[in-house]
């Protein structure tokens, strides 16, 4: 049986944005090509998935008990995606990180998100989105531990770069682990 490929957008959300609660700096600038890629593999009819922190109000991860301020409360607007990125009605969303207790920088972490590509028949991902050095790197390590060849899109992702080399070494350890590293124009051509 002949395998698919699909596009998992990482938490393209509105809190991670400019203006929102812990924004990544220019994440604008990669709405653009993530929405190319959408429309690429929407006409292709490859699958188009959506992860998503859905975060109750008081969850673990925020200050002063966690390391982030609160964002991407679930039903917030914070918590939705941005305006401009092509969210198709019916796209698959996986949320994570929806107890108090529990934190998922991973999609793939308390999901079904594994269970879901295999049922797709997909054996290759691409990965996009927010933010290179958290959410994206844990989304990529953990879809090759599933046994998915990934390629990450590195016009299509940002980090939130704590310290400057953050998303430099997140792509070092995705690299070292079989991530494959990718354009945005090269998926375009089918290369």
């Amino acid at each position: 049986m002949k395998t698919r490929r699909a596009l998992i957008v990482v938490d393209f959300q509105k809190d991670f944005c400019p203006g929102g609660a812990l924004p990544v700096k220019n994440a604008d600038t990669i709405v653009e090509p993530t929405n190319r890629l959408i429309s690429k593999f929407l006409d292709e009819g490859s699958p188009v998935f959506f992860t998503r922190d859905w975060h109750p109000r008081d969850h673990c991860s925020f200050r002063p008990d966690g390391p982030w301020p609160p964002h991407c409360v679930k039903n917030t607007p914070g918590a939705g995606f941005h305006p401009s990125l092509i969210v198709p009605k019916g796209a698959p969303i996986i949320s994570k990180a929806t107890t108090k207790n529990s934190d998922a920088y991973s999609g793939f972490e308390g999901t079904d998100l594994a269970e879901r590509l295999r049922n797709a028949r997909v054996g290759e991902v691409y990965v996009a989105g927010l933010a290179t050095d958290y959410c994206v790197k844990n989304t990529a390590l953990d879809a090759v531990l599933d046994g998915f060849r990934v390629d990450v899109v590195s016009d299509c992702v940002k980090g939130v770069n704590v310290k400057p080399q953050d998303s430099a070494n997140a792509f070092r350890a995705m690299l070292s682990k079989g991530v494959r590293k990718t354009s945005s124009e090269a998926v375009l051509r089918g290369a």
